[in-house]
């Protein structure tokens, strides 16, 4: 850095600022400093960094499933959000046969002997969850998850006797599941079919919780079949299974039949519409459908899906701005709700054409 001050004729704190984008630099001399750099090959030194400032300037991130779309972007969206910070993230992703002998030990020893900063967790389960708090650690820890399963994310914290800092992020799905009955209820559909997700899954539980809970409160009738899965083709089986049982059963039974079917995912929203379609109801004439996730696609579905859109980029922001606010460097972001003490990301419930008023009996 002295070499590329001399060689520009400034000051190595201005060298200093024109790597790290400070504003107060004028373009003349940031072009003189660039030009310097690109002469002599200069390149900064993470290791010479972290031992003037006592931090690796890494964090390290810690996933057992990236099998689905939520994971794999919000993976996405916090090597995004650390990048955007000067930072590198670590990602080490533990395989489920492997999680389930040994948790997150191995992952734990590696980042370690990295000395990061911080540490981030998707934790899609309830043992990942608990893996995660109970990690002997001192660096801060972010925790997405959700906020139900077979404890909550508060109760989750309290059981674990964890000392350190946490912070816990997710998607609002509660909010999410209240607009998705809202809109079904004010569209006349009085009697609904939901798809379960996969039975130790957070998000699964989180959406059955929400959708049951605002089922009720509208006096919206619903029948939950446990699919226990994400696949398409368990969704598929389901439904069909369904729409079988009730052609079994007396004319009568038609008034119950169920005039919208809600998923857990787009995933099983595939499956959902192939059943239906060979069997041969019309979407949205017969039954409408709606998913969660807004997979890339769903709006070329036929017909195109009404889902919720998680904002999976905020989540990164979020995530970012919680370790640096954990780590001194800035004020703690605002979040549009929180709940069992996890700071909540809104999801949008994007209308289309799969979605319409329920049909006359």
């Amino acid at each position: 850095m002295f070499e590329v001050a001399r060689l520009a004729g400034v000051s190595h704190q201005t060298v200093s600022r024109v790597i790290n984008h400070s504003p107060d630099v004028s373009d003349a001399t940031r072009a003189k400093v660039e030009h310097a750099i690109a002469q002599l090959g200069y390149r900064r030194s993470n290791s010479a960094r972290a031992l003037a400032s006592n931090r690796s300037r890494t964090v390290g991130l810690i996933a057992c499933s990236i099998d689905f779309y939520g994971p794999i972007n919000t993976m996405a969206s916090i090597e995004l959000g650390v990048r955007h910070h000067d930072m590198f993230l670590s990602v080490v992703i533990v395989p489920q046969e492997e999680f389930e002998k040994s948790g997150f030990d191995s992952a734990g020893r590696s980042f370690s002997e990295q000395d990061v900063d911080a540490l981030v967790f998707i934790t899609p389960t309830d043992a990942t969850l608990l893996a995660a708090l109970r990690m002997n650690t001192t660096v801060p820890r972010i925790i997405i998850t959700s906020t139900h399963g077979a404890v909550t994310a508060d109760e989750a914290l309290a059981l674990s006797g964890t000392k350190g800092p946490v912070s816990f992020i997710g998607i609002d799905q509660w909010t999410a599941m209240h607009d998705v009955a809202d809109l079904l209820h004010g569209l006349g559909h009085r009697s609904t079919l939901y798809l379960t997700g996969p039975s130790n899954w957070r998000d699964a539980a989180t959406r059955r919780l929400a959708w049951e809970h605002y089922c009720a409160k509208l006096g919206m009738a619903t029948r939950t079949i446990d699919v226990d899965s994400w696949e398409a083709g368990r969704a598929y089986d389901a439904v069909n299974a369904a729409i079988d049982a009730h052609r079994r059963q007396p004319s009568e039974a038609d008034a119950q039949a169920p005039t919208a079917i809600v998923t857990a995912n787009d995933n099983q929203a595939v499956g959902a519409i192939r059943a239906l379609h060979e069997h041969g109801l019309r979407i949205p004439e017969d039954v409408s459908v709606v998913g969660f996730d807004d997979i890339p696609g769903a709006d070329n579905f036929y017909p195109p899906l009404t889902t919720v859109h998680p904002h999976f980029s905020e989540v990164g922001l979020k995530v970012t701005g919680s370790m640096l606010a954990m780590l001194g460097a800035a004020e703690p972001p605002q979040f549009d709700r929180t709940a069992h003490g996890t700071g909540l990301v809104l999801a949008d419930l994007v209308g289309r054409g799969s979605v319409g008023p329920a049909r006359e009996r």
